[in-house]
C-alpha cells in the first residue's frame, strides 16, 4: 500500500475528479457544520431568547396562578396539559429549529453542490472493521482531527476563562440584585463568549477548508500509469485506433483503384502523383475525382489507366498543386476549371480528328 502511494505523484485529472464526486467523495470540513451550529445559536440568543423565555415564563405563571383550575384527575386531564404545555413550546421552537437547520444545510451547500450519491449509503463493512478504524485514527487525517480537538479544547478553554474573568464584577454584584435581572446578565455572558468562541471557529475554518481540499487533491493523486490508462479508455487504444485507420485507408484505397476505369483523363507527375478523373457532358456538374495517390498508388492508377486506355496526361505542376487541394468522390475546385478544362478540350479534339482520319 505504501509502495503504491508513492508511485502516485501525478495531480488527479478533471475526469478522475469528476467522478469521485459523483461518487459522493467530496472535499468537506466538520468545522463548518460546528461553525452554523454556534452562529445560530448566537443568531437565536441575540433576537429570539428574550422572547422565547419570556413566552414560557408568562405560560408557566398562568399555570401557576390559576392552578386550582387545573384538572387532573386522570391520565386523561394530565395528557391534555401535557398537550397544551408542550404545543406552546414547539410553536415557540419552530423558529429556533429552522435557524438551525438553515445553517446546517447552508454549511453543506457552500462548500459542495449537493448530489445524490447512492455509494455513501452502500453497506461498508470496513466502517466497523476494528483494523480499519485503528488505520484510520493513526493516518494523516486522524492525526490532523486530533490536534484539531486539542487546538478547540484548548482555545474554548481559555475563551471561557478570559470571558468569566472580565465579568467576574458582574457575576460577584449578581448576588444583590433582583433575581429577575439575572436571566439576562446569563444572557449577556454567553452571548459575549458565543461571540468569541466564534471568531475562534472561523480561524479553524478557514484552516480546515484549506487543508481538506489538499488532502483530497492528495488521496487521489494518480500513478502515470493510471493516468495512460484513462487516456486509453477515454481517447481509445492508440494501437487499436492505428489499426482501425490502417483498415480504412486500405479500403479507401481499394475503392479509388477500382473506380479508376470509369475515368475519363489521368493527370501525372509523371510518376509521384497521379489524379483519376470523370466528365461526362451528359452526367453535367464538373469534373469528379474518382481517385488519387502517391508513389506506388500512382504507378497503379497509371497502370490501370493504361489498361483501360484511359489518356495520362503529364503535367507535373497541375498534378502536384491538385494532389493537395481535391477530395476523393467530390468535384475539383473552381481554380482548376480552366486548366482541366483546357485538357478536356484537347482530348475531345484529338478525338474528333482520330474519327475523322479513320
Amino acid at each position: 500500500m505504501a509502495e503504491e502511494k508513492e508511485s502516485r505523484t501525478e495531480e488527479p485529472t478533471e475526469k478522475k475528479l469528476a467522478d469521485e464526486m459523483e461518487r459522493g467523495n467530496v472535499p468537506f470540513s466538520k468545522e463548518a457544520s460546528i461553525f452554523a451550529s454556534i452562529s445560530s445559536m448566537l443568531i437565536i440568543g441575540a433576537f429570539f431568547a428574550k422572547e422565547f423565555v419570556a413566552s414560557m415564563t408568562e405560560l408557566l405563571q398562568r399555570l401557576l396562578d390559576d392552578a386550582g383550575a387545573v384538572s387532573l384527575r386522570n391520565g386523561f386531564d394530565a395528557v391534555a396539559l401535557l398537550e397544551v404545555v408542550g404545543w406552546s413550546a414547539c410553536k415557540l421552537m419552530i423558529t429556533p429549529l429552522v435557524i438551525f437547520c438553515a445553517a446546517g444545510v447552508l454549511a453543506s451547500l457552500i462548500q459542495n453542490a449537493p448530489r445524490f450519491a447512492f455509494d455513501r449509503i452502500q453497506p461498508n463493512f470496513q466502517r466497523i472493521s476494528l483494523g480499519a478504524g485503528w488505520q484510520r485514527l493513526c493516518s494523516a487525517r486522524g492525526q490532523v482531527e486530533f490536534l484539531k480537538g486539542v487546538f478547540k479544547l484548548s482555545s474554548i478553554s481559555v475563551v471561557a476563562f478570559t470571558v468569566l474573568h472580565w465579568q467576574e464584577n458582574h457575576l460577584v454584584d449578581a448576588m444583590a440584585v433582583e433575581p429577575e435581572a439575572i436571566p439576562e446578565l446569563i444572557l449577556s455572558i454567553a452571548m459575549r463568549l458565543l461571540s468569541v468562541v466564534c471568531v475562534v471557529t472561523v480561524v479553524l475554518l478557514a484552516a480546515d477548508l484549506v487543508w481538506a481540499r489538499t488532502h483530497w487533491r492528495r488521496e487521489l493523486r494518480m500513478s502515470k500509469q493510471e493516468i495512460k490508462d484513462e487516456m486509453k479508455q477515454n481517447e481509445g487504444d492508440p494501437l487499436k485506433k492505428a489499426r482501425l485507420r490502417s483498415l480504412a485507408q486500405d479500403r479507401l484505397r481499394k475503392s479509388m483503384i477500382a473506380a479508376v476505369p470509369r475515368a475519363t483523363l489521368v493527370i501525372a507527375n509523371p510518376t509521384h502523383y497521379a489524379i483519376a478523373l470523370r466528365y461526362v457532358k451528359e452526367e453535367g456538374g464538373a469534373p469528379m475525382v474518382l481517385s488519387k495517390g502517391q508513389d506506388l498508388i500512382a504507378l497503379k492508377i497509371r497502370e490501370i489507366a493504361e489498361q483501360h486506355s484511359i489518356p495520362v496526361i503529364e503535367d507535373k505542376l497541375l498534378a502536384r498543386s491538385m494532389y493537395d487541394s481535391v477530395e476523393v468522390d467530390r468535384a475539383i475546385p473552381p481554380e482548376f476549371y480552366k486548366a482541366v478544362a483546357e485538357l478536356i478540350h484537347f482530348l475531345y479534339s484529338k478525338s474528333a480528328n482520330t474519327a475523322a482520319i479513320k
